[in-house]
């Protein structure tokens, strides 16, 4: 009787973990369908109409997302959870110089992501403010890791200001305009970087 009891109690544990996965691959498709939808229809995007394009029942996304805005937050939140877990995944294959241009590359498209969504985030209660607040030590510990690391090696000065890159960056985003805008920010990186290298 107790192996029989046994191989129970790990056929149990094999049936719990499919939902766990199954939910969390759905929530993923989920936000890459709310992030497209808010991209294309701002922030009164259908709801029903992410649901189908992520391919789960209405339902199914509300038991994810019990609201538009907590939807819209979570879209956010994603994508600056993109960027530090980038951080860590450059430092780790890359050299310090080429980590910080990787990061700084990928926080370009971030910017362009924020862009899109900035109305549908202004609908959120409290404010988008609130939510970039939160966000924003995600966003610097990842940058001053990467120049402190790029510093260390000799690749950039010792007296580059990481927030001073962010700035730039920010700065630069204010005046988007027109299809070329991000491959002006991608080449900003580059002249941001080229002015940090250490002077010989």
């Amino acid at each position: 009787m107790q192996p029989f009891l046994s191989m129970a109690k790990k056929t149990t544990k094999r049936v719990q973990r499919k939902p766990r996965a199954d939910a969390q691959w759905n929530r993923e498709r989920i936000l890459e369908a709310a992030k497209e939808a808010f991209t294309r229809d701002g922030a009164e995007a259908s709801l029903d109409g992410i649901a189908r394009q992520a391919g789960v029942g209405a339902g199914t996304l509300y038991r994810h997302f019990r609201s538009r805005d907590e939807l819209i937050e979570a879209v956010y939140r994603t994508e600056v959870e993109k960027l530090a877990a980038a951080q860590r995944k450059f430092s780790a294959e890359m050299p310090p110089a080429e980590a910080l241009r990787a990061w700084m590359m990928l926080f370009v498209e971030h910017i362009e992501t924020k862009q899109i969504i900035a109305p549908a985030l202004n609908t959120v209660v409290g404010g988008a403010p609130k939510l970039y607040a939160a966000t924003r030590e995600q966003i610097q510990g990842a940058i001053e890791a990467l120049v402190k690391r790029a510093a260390g090696s000799g690749d950039i000065r010792k007296d580059v200001r990481p927030f001073d890159l962010l700035l730039a960056l920010i700065g630069f985003s204010s005046f988007a305009t027109g299809p070329e805008w991000g491959q002006s920010m991608r080449r900003l990186v580059d002249i941001l970087l080229a002015g940090s290298r250490p002077v010989k």
